[in-house]
C-alpha cells in the first residue's frame, strides 16, 4: 500500500494506493488532529485503511512551506521538516507536526516533498518571489499529469488560491496566494492593509488571512459563501464571480510563462471550490477554455502517485529529483 498525505489548510487529507490502482481516502480536521497521541494516529491510519503499519511501502509527505529543501529526500535526512521556520503566511495548528514526526519515528519509509520557492530548479525568473507553492500543490499538479497531458495549468482553488504551470510533464513555475489572485478567505495584501500592518493594528499573517474575496462580505468562511450560494444570495454570486475572475487572471498569466515552454494543452482546477459549478462555468467563460476538474482529494492522490511510483525506483518527480 502507498500513501499520500495532504497537509492542507483546514485538514489532513490522507489517501491510499493499493497494488490494484484502487485509491481510499480519509480526512481529519486539523484542528482535532492536533489533539491526537502518535499511537492514535497510527491507529486510525490502519483501521481507515484496513492495513497494518508493516504494509505500507512508500509515504509521501507535504508539510507546511516545505522551503527548506528542494529535491525530494527521505524523511530520515530531512532537517527541521524541509522547512525554513514555520513563521509567515497561514494557519498554524501543530496537527502537520504532529503527523510528520509520528511517521519519521515510526520508521514508516517515506519521504518529503518540497515546495517551490527561490532555491528551486524552475524557471529562475519566478525566484523574484521567495516562495511559489507549498508542497501539497505538487501532489495535484502529479495527479494532473497522470490524465496522460504533459503541458498544463492547473489552479487550486480554496480558502487560497495556487496556479501552476506544467511543461514537457515538469513544473516551470507557480504563483501562489499571497502574490497574485486571492481565495476565498487568503490573499495578497493590497494597499490598506499594509497600511492596518505599518499602524499596528494587525500583522501581516493576520492580514494574509482576511484578504479573501470573502471580506467584504457577511461569510466568515468558505462553508457560509457556499451557504449563501446554495440560497442564491447576491452577494455570494457576487463572491464567486471575483473568485472566479482572478483565478482567471493568474492562469492568464501563466499561460504567459508556458508560452517560453510548450503550449497550454489543458487546464485543470482542484480545491474544494473547483467542484462549485457556478465559479467552473465563470472561469469557462472568461478563459474560453473548459476546466477538467480534480476536486479536494487531488494532493493526497498526487502524493500517493508519488509514493508508489517513488518505490518502484523512478528517480525524478515533475522535474524535481528523488534523493533517496
Amino acid at each position: 500500500m502507498y500513501l499520500g498525505i495532504d497537509h492542507g489548510t483546514n485538514a489532513m487529507r490522507f489517501a491510499a494506493l493499493d497494488k490494484h490502482g484502487k485509491f481510499f481516502y480519509f480526512e481529519v480536521p486539523r484542528t482535532e488532529m492536533k489533539e491526537m497521541e502518535s499511537s492514535e494516529i497510527l491507529k486510525l491510519i490502519q483501521k481507515q485503511f484496513n492495513i497494518n503499519i508493516k504494509q505500507i511501502e512508500m509515504i509521501a509527505l507535504t508539510y507546511s512551506m516545505g522551503d527548506g529543501i528542494v529535491n525530494i529526500m527521505d524523511i530520515q535526512d530531512v532537517h527541521n521538516r524541509g522547512v525554513r521556520s514555520i513563521e509567515g503566511v497561514g494557519k498554524k495548528t501543530g496537527a502537520g507536526t504532529l503527523v510528520f514526526d509520528t511517521i519519521k519515528k515510526a520508521q514508516i519509509p517515506a519521504v518529503v516533498i518540497p515546495g517551490i520557492h527561490s532555491k528551486s530548479h524552475t524557471d529562475s525568473r519566478m525566484n523574484v518571489f521567495s516562495h511559489s507553492t507549498s508542497p501539497e500543490k505538487l501532489g495535484i499538479a502529479y495527479d494532473a499529469l497522470s490524465r496522460g497531458i504533459n503541458n498544463f495549468i492547473v489552479s487550486d482553488i480554496s480558502s487560497n488560491t495556487v496556479t501552476m504551470a506544467v511543461a514537457n510533464g515538469e513544473i516551470v513555475g507557480a504563483l501562489d496566494a499571497c502574490i497574485f489572485a486571492p481565495g476565498t478567505v487568503h490573499g495578497p495584501l493590497d494597499l490598506d492593509a499594509i497600511r492596518q500592518v505599518d499602524a499596528g493594528k494587525c500583522g501581516a499573517n493576520e492580514a494574509f488571512m482576511n484578504s479573501g474575496v470573502l471580506k467584504n462580505t457577511s461569510y466568515k468562511n468558505t462553508a457560509d459563501l457556499l451557504g449563501g450560494l446554495k440560497d442564491n444570495e447576491d452577494q455570494a454570486k457576487f463572491a464567486i464571480d471575483t473568485l472566479a475572475l482572478f483565478a482567471s487572471m493568474e492562469i492568464e498569466a501563466m499561460k504567459v510563462l508556458l508560452k517560453d515552454y510548450s503550449t497550454c494543452d489543458c487546464l485543470f482546477l482542484a480545491g474544494s471550490m473547483a467542484e462549485v459549478d457556478p465559479l467552473v462555468e465563470q472561469i469557462h467563460h472568461y478563459l474560453d477554455m473548459k476546466p477538467w476538474i480534480l476536486g479536494k482529494w487531488s494532493a493526497a492522490t498526487g502524493c500517493a502517485r508519488m509514493a508508489r511510483d517513488i518505490a518502484k525506483g523512478k528517480k525524478q518527480i515533475l522535474g524535481i529529483e528523488v534523493r533517496i
